[in-house]
Parts: structure tokens; sequence; C-alpha cells
């Protein structure tokens, strides 16, 4: 008999789209919440044709590889919410449900009709969860945003890039998926104080504020010490230090060395791995593992600092001669801070603990064929967290919602389609959207 999950029997009407707010519900379901993505095929960025689509396979709204990866364990509803009658089912549908989540800016439910008042109306126990770029309050909470944006006011980008160049950013929006995760831990937040007092609230969490933890110890650094946030010298990365900049250079304090990439055998574009050395006791554990005798300029860290050049290219003689994983495992059983550098491709599948963890997982798709998605980063011993179903083709569950949840007739589904409520009149339709109207 399969173990219960944690969020059975919990239903999120989900409006939320792009990556961060489905990012939050990605996790939901997994946790075993189902999840009623609500859609519309004329505004939901994060299906249109993606340079993300499977080569060989047609572009449309169901074949975003983007897509795909961030909406498993959902439920797929194609609903105008913005009629009349759209907005009278999906209202019958969040009196049915637990949690509303969206992570639009904070005019636009309310526009539609759906603000957290209304909903107390429909449900008073809803837990409502906002996830927009600067709240539902303050002078600027009408602001629109994107990861790339909210990392920059939150500080995040001015941290980053090369001395006297223009600040450079991350090249992933990390503040989508962190975003998520707060989101996702709001909800559960949110159904706890609801299961303990009965009552729902509105969370109202801001994507930009949720990034300004990620600037580590620089608010510390300034409201303590009164300094600035600057990049005075290459960032210290991998390598501990760089000729002409301060030994001290970072936040994690002294800089030590070895503190760099390697390369690998056999030599290509990604054969590296990490080494780090925090004391003169480690590299002589690393000494031993290598086999040779480290010249007497080597033996300390300060003279090792000095002689860091020549020092990163005496151990790379070494490391070029050993693959990067069977390297990771002498130096680890020597006591060695040592991992591989990976690539997408490496992490997916060679990792051997991502492997033992089940991290990567085979699951069919009915648009993409068989692909592997990513599950839950954590292990729950009594209430599994596991991917359960592929993410929806568009409006795929819209029957199953329609007649068989909420009670509709089939010549109410049908009568829906053909006045434009699921699914744009002069829109195509995909043939199992014909299926389910037979």
């Amino acid at each position: 008999m399969p173990q219960p999950r944690a969020l059975e029997n919990i239903r999120v009407v989900d409006f939320s789209w792009v990556r961060a707010g489905p990012w939050a519900t990605r996790w939901l379901g997994a946790l075993g919440a189902e999840i009623i993505k609500i859609e519309w095929p004329e505004s939901e960025r994060g299906r249109l044709p993606s340079s993300t689509t499977p080569r060989g396979l047609p572009v449309n709204l169901n074949t975003s590889g983007n897509f795909n990866d961030t909406n498993v364990n959902k439920k797929s509803l194609s609903l105008n919410v913005r009629s009349a009658k759209g907005l009278q089912i999906v209202k019958r549908l969040i009196a049915m449900s637990d949690v509303v989540i969206e992570n639009f800016s904070s005019r636009v439910l309310r526009n539609w009709g759906l603000g957290y008042e209304e909903l107390c109306k429909i449900k008073p126990d809803i837990v409502y969860v906002s996830m927009s770029g600067y709240g539902h309050t303050g002078r600027n909470h009408s602001y629109t945003t994107f990861g790339p944006v909210a990392q920059s006011v939150a500080g995040l980008t001015y941290q980053s890039g090369l001395p006297g160049e223009a600040p450079a950013g991350w090249g992933w929006s990390y503040m989508d998926d962190t975003g998520g995760m707060y989101g996702a831990m709001c909800v559960l937040t949110g159904l706890y104080h609801r299961n303990t007092t009965g009552q729902g609230q509105h969370i109202d969490m801001s994507q930009m504020v949720a990034s300004v933890p990620l600037n580590g110890p620089a608010l510390l650094d300034f409201t303590v010490n009164g300094r600035r946030t600057k990049r005075p010298g290459f960032p210290p990365g991998n390598r501990a230090h760089w000729p002409g900049t301060p030994l001290a250079n970072n936040y994690r304090g002294p800089t030590v060395a070895p503190h760099n990439a390697y390369r690998t055998h056999p030599g290509g574009y990604n054969d590296w791995c990490t080494i780090v050395c925090h004391s003169d006791e480690e590299f002589q554990r690393l000494t031993q593992v290598m086999g040779l005798a480290a010249p007497p300029k080597f033996e300390t860290t300060s003279g090792r600092l000095e002689h860091q050049e020549e020092l990163d290219a005496w151990i790379e003689s070494w490391t070029t001669t050993i693959g990067k994983y069977e390297l990771t495992e002498c130096l680890q059983a020597a006591g060695v801070r040592a991992l591989p550098v990976q690539s997408a491709e490496d992490r997916v599948e060679n990792d051997p603990q991502l492997r033992h963890r089940a991290m990567y997982q085979p699951m069919e798709h009915p648009a993409l064929g068989v692909h592997k998605v990513q599950n839950a980063p954590f292990v729950l011993s009594e209430t599994p967290a596991v991917n359960t179903r592929p993410s929806p083709l568009i409006g795929q569950h819209t029957r199953e919602i329609i007649e068989g949840l909420l009670g509709y007739s089939h010549d109410d589904l049908r009568a829906g389609f053909d006045d434009g409520t699921f699914w744009p009149t002069k829109r195509p339709r995909f043939p199992y959207q014909e299926e389910m109207l037979q």
C-alpha cells in the first residue's frame, strides 16, 4: 500500500505563471496537494514557443522544455476568468479549495474580482498567497518585476562582476527559484495556521524583499563596520586570491591556498575538480595523496599564497593525470575538500550521489515523450515527496474538473468551448480537446 503524502486532500487553485509561482506549486504537488493550474492560451508566457523545445518536435503550447520542467504534478484547466461565466466557474472552484496562489502584480486579481476580500466571501478560511515583485503594500506595490530586475534592486547585481566593469548580475534568475521555495513555505505556514485556528489569511510575499537575504553578510558589514558594498578586485570565486588584491578580499575572511578549480584528465571542456585546503595539515594530506614532496615555499599558508601561481601549476600537473570523479574519491577519503565541477549532463547522467538520491527520474510526457525530471531535493521517511504526473497539456484536465469536480453537464462543457469560456473560439483546438467534447 503506498505511503500517504503530507498534503493529500489539499487543493490549490494556481493562477501563477512563468517561473516563481509555478516553482512553488510544483513542490506542493510533490508533497501531495492537488494543483489545478488556471491557464489561458493567449497569456501564459511560460508556454509560449520556446527555444527549450526538444529538437524534432513541433513548437507549440505543449512542447516547451522549461515549462514542462516547472509544472510537473499539476492539472490544467483552460479558463477565461475575465469573462463573467469564467469568473463564476473559478469562484465555484475556489469554494472547494484550500489555497489560492498567484504571482501577478498587486492590481491583477483585484481587477478580476478575485482580491482577498472577495475570496473570503467565497471561502472564509482560504489561504491566499500573493507572490508579487514588490508586495501588495507600500508606495511601489504596483511595480512589475522579473527575476533579473528583482536581483538588481535587491543588491545582488551590484556585487557581481569584474572590477571597473558594469555590474554583471547572475546568469540565471535565482530570484524565481528561491522565490518559489519561499512561496511553498508560505503556503505550508498558512495551512498550519488554518488547521490550528480555523482561520485563513492573506500571505503577502515580495520577490524583491525575499531576495535581500541572499546578500549574505553585506548588510551586516555596512551596519556594523560602515563599509559599503564594492567590488575592489576580481571576485574570489573558486580561486582564493588574485594578484594585486587584498588577502582578505571576501566575506569568508582570510584567504587560503590551494583554493581553486584544477583541470583533470582527459582535459575536455568540463574536466575540472575544485580543491580547497583550509590548513597546513590539510595541505599535507593533499601532498600525501599526490605522492609528491612539496617544495619548502609551499609548506605554510602564507607561502602558498605568495607563490599561488606556481602552487596551482604544481597541483595541476598531477590532477591532469586523473579523472575528476576518481580524484574526488581519493581526496575525500584522505580528508581533503574536493568535488568535481559538474555540467547539467554530469548532474543528470554521471553523479553517483544524485543517482542514489533519485534526483532525476524518467517520466513520460504525452508531447515530449520520456525525459528525466528532477525530484524534490529532500527525503521524507513517512510522507514521500515524489513526482506523480508530468506537466499537463494546456487545458488537459478541463473536462475532469468542469464535469467531474464541479458537477457541470457535458452540454455545459461544449457550450463553454463554443462561447470562448474554455478556449478562444478562433484558436484551433488540440486533438485531445476535440476528444473530450465527443
